[in-house]
């Protein structure tokens, strides 16, 4: 295991609760959707790379508090859930940790972003 991967992982399990339970969940289903997945420590958050390009990542809102997913190319994509913010090309989806995750609908945009990178 390298060190980028432990330091993932660390990352994780110093969360708080329900936002360590998020993210575990969040990196199972992220990284189940395609086998060059791959989830690394980069900008000092948890990073995904499709075939070592930047693809998604998570990070918990500073006037929300609460995680999100920050998709890299989510200008490309519509849909109610994401928020552009002051971003340029990310658009990130805010998620309740005290609720279950909406995995339809986490699911169908991973699936059109990964659409666009392959």
């Amino acid at each position: 295991m390298n060190d980028s991967i432990k330091t993932v992982d660390a990352y994780y399990l110093q969360q708080a609760e329900p936002i360590k339970s998020c993210f575990l969940a969040l990196q199972k289903i992220i990284c189940s959707q395609d086998p060059e997945i791959t989830n690394v420590m980069k900008y000092g958050m948890p990073f995904f790379c499709y075939k070592g390009k930047m693809f998604c990542y998570l990070w918990i809102h500073k006037k929300y508090k609460q995680p999100y997913i920050g998709f890299v190319e989510g200008k490309s994509i519509e849909h109610p859930a994401l928020m552009i913010e002051k971003r340029s090309r990310m658009k990130i989806m805010l998620l309740d940790p005290n609720e279950d995750l909406p995995l339809d609908t986490i699911e169908m945009l991973l699936k059109q972003l990964l659409a666009l990178y392959r």
